[in-house]
Parts: C-alpha cells; structure tokens; sequence
C-alpha cells in the first residue's frame, strides 16, 4: 500500500485520484476546474509516489514548469502529423538507455492533455507497443492524463486538419484510436482554491458548461466599466487573446516611463531550446515597470509566487528590486533546467539530469500577457479583453484566472459568440459522467490490478511466440540445412504447450474465479500459498524445456539477413525466458504482493536487457549445424579451417570461402578425391585450385583417425 497523503474527508476526488494512479493501473484523466489542484497533485506525485514514471507535457514551456520533458523530445517523435497504422521508418531508432526506460515504465503522466493531438497520443502508442514487445495499448504502462479540456485547445493548422480529419472524429487527445482501446477512468478535482466566492465559482462553472445565458451575460457585463485606465499602483494586468497587442501595450507603457533602461540577458548553459526558454531572452525594464513573477519564490519566507504583480523600485546589474504589496524584494537571477530522463547505473532508478539550464531575472513586463500565456496563473485584478476570442476554452481560461468577480474588469462587454466551444469536447464531458470512480470502484481496480501481474506471470505469450518464429524460419527457408534441429524443436514445443502453456491457463482461469467468487487475491493466505507452488512449479519447468531450446539455437547460417532475423528471435526468447525464470523464483521464496513483483520485474528486465549485448556476442559462433550431419568433429575441424583461410587471405566474410551446406555435404560425402569434392555443392573450379588439395587432406586424415574406409 502506497502513502495517501490526501484527506478522503478533505478532498474525497483527490482521495481517489490518488489510489488510483498509486494503486492500481487504470489509466486515468485528471481534470478539474482551473484552481483546484492539478498541478499540486501532479508535484506530490513526483515527491511520493514509488512508481516509476516519466512526465512529459506537449510544449517546451509546459514541460519546464511540469518539472518533465517534452513529448518530442522523449519519445524521438517528428514534428509532423501521425498517421494511424502506419510504421516507424527505418531512420527511426532510439538509445538502448532510452528503451530501458520505456521497458521499465510503470507510468507515463502527460501534463496539459488538453493541447494534446490525437494522433500524438497514437504516435506513443506506436512507440511503447514496439520497444515494450507488447500488443496492449500503450504498451501496457498506465497513462495518467491531466489537463482541462475546457481550457486550451490543441494547435492545429488547416493543411494538418486537412491531413489527419479523413483518420480522426476530432483531433482533441480523446479522439485517439489506442485510448479508445482502453478501460480509462475520469476524475473530477472539485475543491477549488483559487477562488473561495461561491457565486463567481457558480458562474466559472457555468462558463466552463456552456451553459451561457442572458442572466449570466448580464453578471458578467456588470464588470465592464467604460473607459477604464487604472494607475499602475492598482496593480491590474490586461489579458489579452494575440500576442502582438500583449507586446504592443508593454512597450507603449515602457517607453512613457522616464529614467533609465536596464537591460538584463538571460545565460544559457549546455541544451536549451529557445522555444522552451521560460522567460525573456532579453528583459528591458525601468524604474515604474509593472512586472510579474515568472517562479514561486524558494524561500521558506514565500515572498512572492509565480504570477504575482509587482512594480520595480530599483534595479543594478544583478538585481531587481520590486514593490509586492507595500513589501520591497530583492529578486536575483533564477535558475531553469533543461533535464533529460536517464537510468541511473548504481540504483537502476529512472532519474533526471540536466542537459542544460536558462538563467534570467524571473519577471516579465505586465501590463498585458496573452490569455494563453496566463493559463496556470492566478491575480487578484485583471482586465480581461477577450471580445476577439478566437479559440475554444479562451473566455473561461481568463475569467478563471481571477480570485474574485470583483477583480475583474471587461474591456469591452461579452456576448454569446465570445464563447467559443466545441461540441466535441461537451459531449466528451458529458460522456465522463459514466466513468466516475467510486470507493468501491477503486477496490475493485486494485484487485484487478494485482490480477493483470499474476496473469502476465503465468502468461508465456512472449516466449512461445518467439520459438514459432525461429521454427517457421527454418522451415521456410533452411529446411534442407537444419532437419534435425526443426524436428527437435517441434516436438519440445509439444511439451512446452502441455506442461507450460496449458498449465499456465488455467492457473490464470482459477484465479480470475478466485476474484469473481469475491476472493481477496492480494492478500487471501490459502491462494497466495497455492501461487507460490505454481511459481516453484515453474522454475522447474522453465529450465527443463526452455533453456534447452536456447542452448540448441546456436546455429551459423550464410544469409547475413536470415541470421540476423533468427538471432533477434533468439535474443528476444533469451531475454524472456530469463525475466521469466526471475520472477519466478522471486514469487515461489517471497510470495506475490503488487509492489514486490513490480520491483522485481524491473530488476529482472534491466539485469536480461544489460547482459544481453554479452551473451549475443559471446554466442556468436560458437556453434554450427554440426548436430545436423554425420560427422559433427569434422564440421568442426572444417570449419575451423574456413575462419582461418579467411583470416589469412584477408577474407570479410567466411561463406565467400566456404557456405555452410557446402561443409555439410563435405561431411555426409566424405570426399577423398579431387574429383569428388568437384561433386560438392558451391566448390566450383576456381575453389578446387584455390584450396582442393587441403580440404581432401583434411577430410583422408580424419578418416584415417576414425578408421573409415575410403
């Protein structure tokens, strides 16, 4: 059980939101009103929670203030549009320290969904089913989705929307076709801190709703106030839907102050990307600038907060001094980080470090921010101008700034098309009512929880699949090389199906019973007894007719192509069969609880995919087709003598000296003459001048050695 840090009493919605993405492994959607705590959860899931997880976002600004990365950046995505179904190219690769990561992921929080595309998400989708080896959505790792979809939408430009509308109903995050696929459940945060007046909340609610009526429009317009032009003293900021007008009023108010301009450079050390970068590259101020704060002060004293209004009494080179509340404060450069997710190689922990870092005074000029830019902010006054609102969510995201109605002023009064909405995203909420969590749910996703990792243990799913990839290769392609071998493993594939996979079924039969019959199967003494039998049951099993197929699959082939298909199957099935026999043994000694297997299979996939590189490159010629002919020393000593007249001669590759059919037909034939070795398949007359005297030696003197007759 992991720590709950939240009140059920309190906050009942965070409560639950908390077992769930700790708990269980549904994935989730947190949303909420704008104020009541998403991005706190999201920080006291970072400080608390054991899982191991990654958090991205989709802008570089957001990742920065989520404390993760960008969605681009860490799943190596291209910047254009996806479409469903279609494959990596083949330029696409990513760092094996990057798959270990992936491999190990327990959970993926994605920061600000709502600006989400649907086709991202799919594109992640994409990305975690190949490197996880897993045909679950998602590559079976738990999605946590937090944003407000009645916020910022998604960007899409038309020639986009013209390319991804024939794929997608829409082209919000909920549109994807791999969450459509999934079991996802929707949380509601419903305490708000950020405003504490019930009938502006009722309002914010009702915006947020669609729900606009004459009744509302006229609350609203009561806070229009025509002509007005406060004093900077009051410390209002105007909000803005465009960029250039936010600009266009800050330098127009900078430029009326007198004194001096100071300029202060931001520094930038090792990766930052410009379009990341959390400040201005170049802060101009002045005496009587209206300014805002970019961070939450990091002094225990909390003297300011991120979006909090001030004006600037002073300034030298490497300080602004800023008038908060009557309250004079010294601010200094800040630090932003730039991080990447690694694997830690003494604690195997997925860790952050930083690529690069931005430095700058953390303020902004702020007589005018953009709507967009204000999102996640909170002031006590502002002039909301937001009559040409051009996309979904903008009038709500404003308004929703403010601690109170009587801190907002309208610029210029609202009517029913300042509220732009889309039907999809209403009908999605409304949709959401079904999946509301409950105590009970929550329950019930634990215990489904725990049967989703005993049923992946007892599953053989990725072993069995990898020894039928080898077989039909062979088959297909090397029937005439590998008789014996394709024989051999069909019939232990036999005794796999019987002993491993037909028991495996039905354990995972009897235990998804055990649940329905209201079994409690995380903690019910007599069944985790019974699991651990069966887990002692396997290791047995596992080494009796698992390993045997590996040890047996050293083979050598010519065709570079078909070597290194089969060889990937190999490795894939070694690696399996090894994270397998771990848990295994982990389970049948220390029983089964959530937490420990999760931390065991962790271990035991970092442990196979680490020495992976090793066992391939020590297995690696190794063995041969000898146990497919006759004379299997021979094969040995010929093939020996292939490696070193290649050597020798300066010769790359060994099959262009002598393929290995031609060394198995030399066994079986046993040519002693020049003649019937110019009977052998791919010893040509060029090859009989080159070398025909010594392989007939080689094959007389072994014959000699073992008394056969020629």
């Amino acid at each position: 059980m992991i720590e709950q840090i939240y009140s059920k009493e309190e906050n009942p919605e965070a409560y639950l939101a908390w077992q769930c993405v700790c708990d269980t492994h549904v994935n989730i959607f947190l949303t909420g009103k704008a104020g009541t705590g998403k991005t706190t959860f999201l920080k006291n899931l970072r400080a608390r929670c054991p899982k191991r997880m990654v958090v991205v976002a989709p802008t570089g600004v957001a990742a920065i203030n989520a404390g993760g990365v960008t969605i681009h950046s860490f799943f190596q995505l291209p910047f254009s549009p996806y479409i469903p179904g279609t494959k990596m190219g083949k330029d696409f690769s990513m760092r094996k320290e990057k798959i270990k990561i992936l491999r190990t992921l327990d959970l993926l929080v994605i920061d600000e969904i709502s600006m989400v595309r649907a086709d991202l998400l799919d594109s992640l989708d994409m990305v975690l089913r190949k490197y996880r080896r897993s045909s679950r959505p998602f590559g079976g790792v738990q999605l946590l989705m937090i944003g407000d979809l009645q916020q910022l939408a998604p960007v899409v430009t038309d020639d986009v929307r013209d390319m991804l509308i024939s794929h997608y109903d829409n082209l919000y995050f909920f549109g994807s076709k791999a969450l459509a696929d999934t079991m996802y459940a929707t949380i509601e945060l419903k305490k708000i801190y950020r405003q504490n007046e019930k009938y502006f909340v009722d309002m914010l609610n009702q915006v947020r709703n669609n729900q606009i009526n004459t009744s509302l429009l006229e609350s609203l317009n009561s806070r229009y106030i025509e002509g007005f032009n406060p004093s900077d003293k009051e410390g209002y900021i105007r909000l803005t839907t465009h960029n250039n007008k936010a600009d266009k009023i800050n330098t127009e108010k900078l430029s009326l102050l007198k004194g001096k301009e100071m300029k202060y450079v931001c520094t930038v050390d090792g990766t930052f990307p410009e379009t990341s970068y959390p400040a201005d590259k170049e802060l101009k101020l002045k005496e009587g600038a209206q300014v805002m704060f970019l961070k939450n002060d990091t002094q225990p004293i909390k003297r300011y907060y991120n979006g909090k209004i001030g004006k600037v009494l002073s300034m030298s080179k490497d300080m602004v001094l800023v008038d908060c509340d009557g309250e004079s404060v010294e601010v200094l450069p800040e630090k932003w980080s730039n991080t990447r997710y690694v694997l830690d190689k003494t604690t195997n922990e997925i860790s952050e470090i930083e690529d690069g870092s931005f430095t700058q005074i953390p303020l902004r000029l702020a007589w005018a921010i953009t709507i967009h830019k204000s999102q996640g902010l909170t002031f006590d006054k502002a002039i909301i101008d937001a009559q040409m609102s051009f996309s979904h969510g903008q009038v709500y995201v404003a308004l929703s700034r403010c601690r109170s109605l009587e801190g907002v002023v309208l610029d210029s009064k609202l009517s029913y098309r300042s509220f732009v909405n889309d039907s999809s995203v209403v009908a999605f909420i409304d949709e959401q009512r079904h999946r509301a969590v409950t105590d009970s749910n929550v329950e019930q996703m634990k215990q489904e929880y725990a049967l989703l990792l005993i049923t992946e243990l007892f599953s053989f799913t990725s072993i069995t699949s990898e020894c039928y990839k080898m077989i039909r290769l062979l088959e297909e392609h090397l029937h005439r090389l590998f008789p014996k071998l394709i024989d051999s493993l069909q019939q232990k594939m036999v005794d796999v199906e019987n002993c491993i996979v037909a028991v495996g079924d039905r354990f995972c039969q009897f235990s998804e019973s055990q649940l329905k019959a209201g079994v409690d199967i995380r903690n019910d003494r007599e069944y985790n007894e019974r699991l651990k039998n069966g887990a002692k049951y396997y290791v047995t099993k596992l080494l009796t007719y698992i390993k045997p197929i590996i040890d047996e699959t050293h083979i050598s082939m010519d065709n570079k192509e078909l070597k290194k298909r089969f060889d990937g199957y190999r490795e894939i099935l070694d690696n399996e069969y090894k994270i397998k026999l771990k848990l295994f043994e982990v389970v049948s000694r220390d029983g089964f609880t959530v937490d420990g297997y999760i931390k065991a299979r962790t271990e035991a996939i970092l442990q196979a995919d680490n020495n992976a590189d090793k066992v391939v490159k020590k297995s690696a010629g190794k063995h041969s087709n000898r146990n497919e002919v006759e004379h299997p020393k021979l094969y040995d000593i010929i093939q020996s003598w292939v490696r070193d007249y290649a050597d020798d001669n300066d010769i790359a590759e060994t099959y262009k000296v002598m393929r290995s059919d031609s060394i198995k037909m030399i066994c079986e034939k046993l040519p002693t003459t020049i003649k019937a070795l110019k009977e052998i398949k791919g010893i040509g007359p060029k090859k009989i001048a080159m070398f025909g005297k010594e392989v007939v030696q080689i094959v007389r003197d072994y014959c000699d050695e073992n008394d056969i007759v020629y």
